[in-house]
């Protein structure tokens, strides 16, 4: 059991029960400045008796990160058995096993993430983790979920661009260029990394350090001459942008995970 000093972030239960594989875990997880404190079990039955202690209440778990391939019951059997409840704790998969990401992705899980875990690629899942809190927190009823409108300012004229209209976002800067139907684009000053964070439940994904781009809309990913490419809408509107390497696992997860879950309307 350990902690980040006096910071009040998210409560990370580690779960593996090979050491070296754990420490690597723990290290990036104290790295990381969302996570104020983690609590760490071997096996699914120390987990489970951190999570439902026989004498008293349950420790606040905000996350639990578990492997697939454990002794005893495995990793797809404590999510399951975890998942679902009040107050739930968010389940991510970390393991050397991608055969099993179907399977865990239909049992509603934030992420699944290959070993070794980066730096990058965890924050990634903290950040869309404390999205959904933050939506679930503030949202009182389904009105929370109403399409976000982006003002546009063009020669002193203000126009209101929803966010269900774009459908690709490219970084220039400090700004951000809104891709939307028709070949038209506006100009706003808001960073990519930032419309990342805000339209992340509302499907949008990051597939490379300058595209973000509106999941449901991809109708191909594929492999080209110079890289992964993903094609974006249908017939002669259609556009190809590039994927880079460090987000191709990412968006291959995203995809199985809308595949099989299905996407709401944004």
């Amino acid at each position: 059991m350990s902690g980040n000093g006096d910071n009040p972030g998210l409560v990370v239960l580690a779960v593996d029960d090979e050491p070296h594989s754990l420490s690597m875990l723990l290290d990036v997880l104290h790295a990381e400045p969302r996570i104020g404190r983690v609590l760490t079990a071997m096996n699914s039955k120390e987990a489970l008796a951190i999570l439902r202690p026989e004498n008293g209440p349950p420790p606040r778990v905000d996350v639990v990160m578990l492997d697939v391939r454990m002794p005893g019951l495995d990793g797809l059997d404590l999510a399951n058995a975890i998942a679902g409840g009040p107050n739930a704790p968010a389940i991510v998969f970390a393991t050397a096993y991608d055969e099993r990401a179907i399977d865990a992705f239909e049992l509603g899980v934030a992420d699944y993430l290959m070993k070794p875990v980066s730096q990058e690629r965890l924050a990634s899942t903290i950040r869309r983790i404390m999205a959904s809190r933050r939506s679930s927190a503030t949202a009182p009823s389904e009105e929370g979920n109403e399409d976000e409108v982006i003002p546009v300012e063009l020669a002193g004229t203000t126009k209101l661009v929803p966010r269900s209209s774009v459908r690709w976002v490219e970084a220039h800067g400090d700004y951000a260029r809104l891709h939307t139907g028709e070949a038209i684009s506006h100009l706003v000053r808001i960073p990519l990394s930032q419309l990342e964070d805000r339209w992340s439940e509302a499907g949008f994904v990051r597939i490379h350090r300058s595209y973000l781009v509106a999941l449901p809309l991809i109708t191909e990913l594929r492999m080209s001459s110079s890289g992964y490419v993903v094609r974006v809408g249908h017939g002669d509107d259609a556009t190809e942008l590039p994927v880079s390497r460090r987000h191709t696992r990412d968006l291959k997860d995203r995809l199985v995970r809308a595949a099989k879950q299905g996407w709401t309307p944004r």
